[in-house]
């Protein structure tokens, strides 16, 4: 009887913004995926992840065996503690030791930062390389990867996400899985490269629906279409980790065997990553946006919300951006222009990361009145604090289950939860910082987003993927924060000024 073959399975996902005050430790990840062993397997069941495609993969197949390894993620935020996440890098490599192994697969971010290291998963997978010998390693990464061309030598397949909003991450882990099992049976011998534009684009621009990122994914579809090429993935970037490997690259995975060889296959993923990166360069200047001001785009907002739900997006301030929902811009803004003043406009604004506050306002019970300081906790170099007064009118455990289309299926803990009055507008106050990208998250809230009102939201492109269709209008609003648009405006150190794409005029 034939031996099983053995998969391993791991994921280290966090995406660290070099501009946010706070550091990520172990809460954070605990808050949202932290799992090892069949544990993992029963986590990730029927969720629309990279790691739910391991289970259906494993599920599929029974002649692999799967052994899931430390398995954890965290909302974007500031660099993971030093310590901390060197313990889980060991913890993985010490699993990676009980080889051996005839596949490896990893679900990494590409924008992982330490507070002692700015490249941890360039060094993490040099490590990982050295603990497998020849086995096939195929790693997957978010389409806002900052990659370091080296990370190529070490993994035989690389691919990444192709949508944003990130609606394939299925799709994603599924095919780097199918490309592994292909590697280990011998029937494909991948390689892989990674060149980079020497440009650090905004964000704000690139969702895939359509616009240059569009027209970048398309040239990466064609190019992935010749013979020899097993993916080739455009990757965005992430402009707010102040990394010397910051901004876009395009990798390209060929397969050595159609190739003549690995001289031949390093060769055609380089000319293939090279053409698609010519479209990147073609199309620097159409990333490039200007957004209004908060108070404009609430005048903008409030002309319209009569008519149907509106919503005015903070990209400064959104978690999935590492934004610390703790900026003031937006919602003072709000305050100013007197919503309540119009009675047939309900008006949420989504959200504060305030524990303590949550924590009076649990103590006090629903229906207090409380003396309240909104923002400004963490920082105020993004807005001084708001004082007013606020009545509480509903309190949470803080816990759903996502309803996709991102994420479909991942439970979600925001911690304990309060909603708090302020003036006829439902203010939502969190024990974490994770963003409102889900109808869940205000269903949890008692908040019907389909009804005509006013919705200002921390949030960002992802917030597009299940509401896009649900507002008359989604406004972005440019205030201070830890992810503004203009990234002059940010204290970049190992950057290259000249290297940082502008918000347009």
């Amino acid at each position: 009887m034939t031996a099983a073959k053995r998969l391993a399975i791991a994921r280290l996902s966090h995406e660290g913004n070099s501009f946010t005050p706070a550091v990520t430790g172990l809460a954070a990840f605990k808050h949202r995926e932290w799992v090892v062993g069949e544990a993992a397997r029963g986590f990730y069941a029927g969720t629309a992840n990279e790691l739910g495609a391991a289970v259906d993969f494993l599920a599929a197949r029974p002649d692999w065996r799967g052994v899931f390894l430390r398995c954890c993620a965290a909302p974007p935020g500031g660099p993971v503690e030093a310590e901390f996440l060197a313990a889980i890098q060991a913890e993985i490599l010490a699993g990676l030791g009980k080889g051996p192994w005839d596949g490896v697969y990893l679900s990494l971010h590409g924008a992982l930062l330490s507070t002692g290291d700015t490249a941890p998963e360039l060094r993490l997978l040099a490590e990982v390389r050295a603990a497998i010998g020849d086995a096939p390693l195929a790693v997957s990464f978010d389409l806002h990867a900052n990659l370091d061309p080296e990370i190529a030598r070490h993994a035989d397949i690389l691919l990444g996400y192709k949508t944003y909003p990130h609606v394939d991450t299925y799709e994603t882990g599924a095919k780097a899985l199918a490309l592994l099992e292909r590697a280990a049976r011998g029937e494909i011998r991948p390689l892989s490269r990674i060149v980079t534009l020497g440009a650090v684009l905004p964000s704000f621009n690139m969702r895939t629906e359509s616009g240059p990122m569009a027209e970048v994914e398309a040239a990466a579809r064609r190019e992935a279409g010749r013979p020899g090429l097993l993916d080739v993935t455009p990757f965005g970037g992430f402009a707010y980790a102040d990394v010397a490997q910051a901004g876009a690259s395009v990798s390209a995975c060929a397969d050595a065997g159609v190739s003549a060889g690995a001289d031949a296959g390093g060769a055609l993923a380089e000319r293939a990553a090279r053409r698609v990166l010519s479209e990147f360069e073609a199309r620097k200047a159409a990333f490039a946006v200007r957004l209004p001001g908060a108070a404009e785009a609430i005048r903008q907002a409030l002309a319209l919300a009569l008519t149907g739900p509106v919503a005015v997006l903070e990209p400064a301030d959104n978690p999935m951006s590492g934004g610390i929902g703790d900026t003031t811009g937006l919602f003072r803004a709000l305050l100013d222009a007197r919503p309540d003043a119009r009675p047939n406009v309900p008006t949420v604004f989504a959200f504060f990361w305030d524990p303590k506050l949550v924590a009076r306002a649990q103590a006090a019970g629903v229906g207090a009145e409380l003396d309240c300081r909104f923002g400004a906790r963490l920082s105020a170099d993004y807005g001084a604090p708001v004082e007013v007064p606020a009545k509480v009118a509903r309190l949470t455990d803080g816990r759903f289950v996502n309803l996709g289309p991102m994420e479909r299926g991942l439970t979600t803990d925001l911690g304990p939860t309060a909603v708090l009055d302020v003036g006829g507008i439902a203010v939502i106050v969190t024990g974490t910082c994770q963003s409102p990208n889900d109808p869940a998250y205000f269903a949890l809230h008692g908040i019907d987003l389909a009804r005509p009102g006013l919705l200002c939201v921390k949030a960002k492109n992802h917030f597009r993927a299940a509401f896009g269709s649900v507002f008359a209008a989604l406004i972005d609003a440019e205030t201070p924060g830890p992810a503004a648009l203009d990234l002059r405006n940010l204290p970049y150190r190992n950057v290259p000024r000249e290297r940082l794409l502008a918000a347009e005029g």
